[in-house]
């Protein structure tokens, strides 16, 4: 019982991660480009940080949506094949 928690448990994060991980690498990605711009030119405007970030990030969910819910899903009709399945 206790291996398949603890199964059940790293898949759940192996999930989170693979669902969360383009999102945050892109608004990562921009944010340290936006900040290096910033830098150059000494433009300390903090709102021109959000207006990139919220645009590519609204985009890779966009381009990533299927890949996200096919493994929300994937993993969903596992779980529910475990539970069927019974001790």
């Amino acid at each position: 019982m206790n291996d398949a928690v603890l199964d059940l448990s790293r898949q759940a994060l192996f999930v989170c991660l693979a669902v969360g991980a383009p999102v945050l690498l892109v608004a990562l990605a921009v944010g340290l480009v936006v900040s290096f711009i910033q830098a150059i030119t000494q433009i300390q405007e903090p709102t021109l940080t959000f207006v990139p970030k919220i645009v590519s990030i609204f985009a890779t969910m966009a381009l990533a949506m299927p890949f996200m819910l096919a493994t929300l899903v994937g993993f969903t009709q596992a779980l529910f094949a475990q539970i069927g399945a019974g001790p």
